[in-house]
C-alpha cells in the first residue's frame, strides 16, 4: 500500500497563490497517472489537474491558465501551482496516483480562499 501525502494548503486571500505538493510514501513507477482533485461539502470530487508519466498535463476548464501541475518523477513528487486564487477555488485538495486497475489517494489539505 502507498500513502500520498499532500502539503501547501492554507488560507488565501483572493488573487494569492499556493503551492500544494504530494509526496508519496515511496517512489512509484512514472507510468502512474497522477493528479489533484477537490471536493467541497455536498459535492463530488472533481478533477483539477492531471499529468501524465511522460509530463503532458489536462486542466479542467476552472483551472486553466492559472494553475500549474508538474512532477518530479525522480522523487514521485507531484507539485500544484495555483495562482489568482478565487473564493470559488476554497476545497480540499486530494491528490491522486492511477495505474491500470490500482489507485492511490491522500488524505487531503484544505485551501480557503477567503479576504
Amino acid at each position: 500500500q502507498v500513502q500520498l501525502v499532500e502539503s501547501g494548503g492554507g488560507l488565501v486571500q483572493p488573487g494569492g497563490s499556493l503551492r500544494l505538493s504530494c509526496v508519496p510514501s515511496r517512489p512509484l513507477p512514472t507510468i502512474y497517472t497522477m493528479a489533484w482533485y477537490r471536493q467541497t461539502p455536498g459535492s463530488q470530487r472533481e478533477l483539477v489537474a492531471i499529468i501524465t508519466g511522460g509530463g503532458h498535463p489536462s486542466y479542467a476548464d476552472s483551472a486553466k491558465g492559472r494553475f500549474t501541475i508538474s512532477r518530479d518523477n525522480a522523487k514521485s513528487i507531484i507539485y500544484l501551482q495555483m495562482n489568482n486564487l478565487q473564493p470559488e477555488d476554497s476545497a480540499v485538495y486530494y491528490c491522486n496516483a492511477e495505474w491500470s486497475r490500482t489507485q492511490y489517494w491522500g488524505q487531503g489539505t484544505q485551501v480557503t480562499v477567503s479576504s
